[in-house]
């Protein structure tokens, strides 16, 4: 299955709405760039669309009716939902919820080196 790469203005827009945290890191997950905390992916583009993780905490605005995020169909990854394309495109919107996967990573152990 060939993937598409995501957008310049996609990355450009997920990059700028980075939270201001010096241990966020970011590396590729699945080929496309990712947000990292303790090990912890919460955030990331991929193909034309940015995803998040939100646990069980939906009380963001939108995030009860964001789509689940399936890498490939049918495979949902638990926790992780797909970006609606309004928020994509609007930065404090896209900052408020990559900010709330942010929050939700704070509270997940770190993961153990492999």
């Amino acid at each position: 299955m060939a993937w598409k790469k995501s957008p310049p203005e996609l990355i450009a827009a997920f990059e700028k709405a980075r939270p201001a945290d010096s241990s966020v890191t970011s590396r590729p997950m699945f080929g496309y760039p990712a947000l990292f905390l303790k090990g912890n992916m919460f955030a990331g583009t991929y193909q034309d669309k940015i995803v998040v993780r939100f646990g069980d905490d939906r009380t963001i605005a939108g995030a009860k009716t964001a789509k689940p995020f399936e890498p490939m169909p049918g495979r949902a990854m638990k926790e992780y939902v797909v970006v609606p394309g309004a928020v994509a495109k609007s930065p404090a919107k896209l900052r408020a919820w990559i900010g709330h996967a942010h929050a939700y990573a704070k509270t997940l152990p770190a993961k153990k080196a492999r």
